[in-house]
């Protein structure tokens, strides 16, 4: 067997991590290096996170009690409006591309993304769209109080608010667009000699098939909110039913963009996760190509169930019967992957630092809002618990669950490659579960109120749901004021962390590894560098 090239070796000519790169503010406005772009979109993702965060503790605010407390019902819709689409667009999606842009180069060999200026376009799209949608609670008539669906006919019907909605939506899916044609070019193009496409790290193949689902989904969001749009301001009837439209045409528009785009969010938390378990149970993945197949399965159901969110519209029970088959169907590549991590584990020599404690609890809980979703997936179920907070509590669990606790987990893994700087582990782990108490504690309550038959979206509620309701509100902001110390941790390690070795972790040993910590800022510029490197099946590197 062939080795690669020691951490540290044939890098001497790159030994500062500010070699050879602007300085200031135009090293950031005019970034074209993958590094930098990751951390802006990271940076980017965590202000937009914590400000729809703020949003989030409003609602819990005014739903503590029974009764209007602090907000009209108009500002609280655009309070629930902006917060879903600021944390979707904003947050998650974002951060996701920020990992990828800073892993998928050090995952895969290469030196760069493959088109270095769009990369820089691409992100410079998004603080003009999240601009527009914060200023719109200024202009006359609020923000958008259509819920982050902006179902017609109500949208067709709003403020100035709505078209600054509309051109932010726009914005975003040409940032996605854009980058998602670069994360495409990169993997195929511009892998290490020796890795083949089934031999590459599961983050690498979950990014792969995220980019190709916003390729697919993203034009047809844009097609909904401009016929929303023109039917707004040039005469259309495409959802006016006076004018021979259909709202319902409207949903199904949406939710075909709307399942997939659930899945957008879900699948880079499965790379994730997929990293970090083989790490600290010090095996490798089980199932490697059993995974890679549920991925992309995963991909192409989720095309085919988008009216599992449309039951109560009034399809045909064939229809709906179709719906909930392929609905339950698409929990068995999920299954698939939650029992190749357990496997994974399955007699391992774990240890449980944060990385490890936050893909834990990723794998537990997503599974609980998985469950949740296989009881939505029943028609009849679905009749009763549609638009209650039972759905609430379900796409929390999947996505704060999920996608958020994936996002802390990968940031704590790849933070001393990052800044070359160990973060601090006892502080990381009350991160954990602090998070995970509160977490619980804020939305598990929210399954009870759904039973219960408590709406969702709504400022003032019937006395029988106050007691979940306070227990709610008091988790959400405990949980919310919990995040403070991930980014005190972050700023924290940056500035006074103890220097990181180059391979921090015992049981890691994909490629990135390999490079000094930090990262120099051209890494892999040579390609002899991993010219001899040899890859297994699971994407990780072997050694002589």
């Amino acid at each position: 067997m062939t080795t690669v090239v020691e951490p540290g070796l044939a890098h001497d000519e790159h030994a500062s991590p500010h070699h050879g790169h602007p300085q200031g503010w135009r090293r950031w406005l005019y970034a074209t290096n993958h590094k930098d772009i990751g951390t802006l979109y990271l940076t980017f993702a965590f202000i937009m996170f914590l400000s729809g965060g703020v949003l989030a503790l409003a609602i819990r605010a005014e739903l503590f009690r029974p009764g209007l407390q602090f907000w009209q019902p108009e500002l609280f819709n655009q309070f629930t409006t902006l917060h879903g689409l600021i944390m979707v667009f904003g947050a998650i999606m974002p951060a996701f591309t920020g990992l990828m842009n800073w892993m998928i180069p050090l995952l895969i060999g290469a030196p760069d993304m493959a088109f270095a200026r769009m990369n820089n376009w691409s992100f410079w799209l998004l603080p003009p769209a999240a601009l527009l949608l914060m200023l719109s609670f200024a202009v006359p008539g609020g923000a958008a109080a259509a819920g982050w669906t902006l179902y017609a006919p109500l949208s067709t019907q709003m403020g100035v608010g709505m078209d600054m909605t509309i051109f932010a939506i726009h914005i975003m899916g040409i940032s996605s667009i854009m980058g998602s044609i670069n994360i495409i070019t990169t993997i195929l193009n511009m892998r290490a000699p020796g890795m083949t496409l089934m031999k590459m790290p599961m983050f690498v193949w979950t990014s792969l098939i995220t980019a190709y689902l916003l390729i697919a989904v993203m034009p047809v969001l844009a097609g909904a909110v401009t016929m929303v749009l023109t039917d707004r301001h040039f005469g259309t009837h495409f959802f006016n039913a006076a004018g021979g439209g259909d709202p319902v045409l409207y949903q199904h528009i949406f939710w075909f963009f709307g399942h997939p785009e659930v899945y957008i969010m879900a699948l880079p938390a499965f790379g994730v996760v997929s990293q970090v378990i083989p790490a600290f149970s010090r095996k490798p993945l089980f199932g490697y190509h059993s995974m890679v197949y549920a991925t992309s399965s995963i991909a192409i159901l989720s095309f085919m169930v988008w009216a599992h969110h449309m039951f109560t519209t009034g399809m045909p029970a064939t229809a709906q019967l179709f719906f909930m088959y392929s609905t339950m169907l698409i929990a068995v590549p999920t299954g698939v992957k939650v029992f190749n991590w357990v496997a994974t584990m399955w007699q391992g020599a774990m240890s449980f630092e944060t990385p490890m404690l936050f893909a834990i609890g990723f794998v537990c809980l997503f599974t609980m809002g998985g469950l949740s979703g296989v009881v939505l997936s029943v028609a009849a179920v679905d009749v009763q618990l549609q638009d209650t907070y039972y759905v609430v509590a379900h796409f929390h669990y999947v996505l704060v669950a999920g996608a958020l606790f994936s996002l802390f987990s990968a940031t704590y893994y790849w933070l001393p490659k990052w800044s070359g700087r160990m973060y601090n582990e006892r502080m990381g782990r009350f991160h954990f579960w602090w998070s995970l108490v509160w977490f619980n504690v804020t939305f598990f309550p929210m399954h009870f109120l759904g039973l219960a038959g408590m709406p969702r979206r709504i400022p003032d509620y019937a006395l029988q749901f106050s007691g979940f309701n306070e227990v709610a509100s008091i988790g959400a902001f405990l949980f919310g004021f919990g995040q403070l110390i991930f980014l005190y941790n972050v700023l924290w390690t940056i500035r006074h962390g103890p220097p990181a070795p180059a391979q921090p972790w015992e049981g890691a040993d994909t490629l990135e590894w390999t490079e000094p910590s930090p990262v120099p800022y051209h890494s892999f510029s040579d390609p002899a560098e991993v010219a001899h490197a040899e890859f297994d099946l699971n994407g990780r590197v072997v050694r002589r």
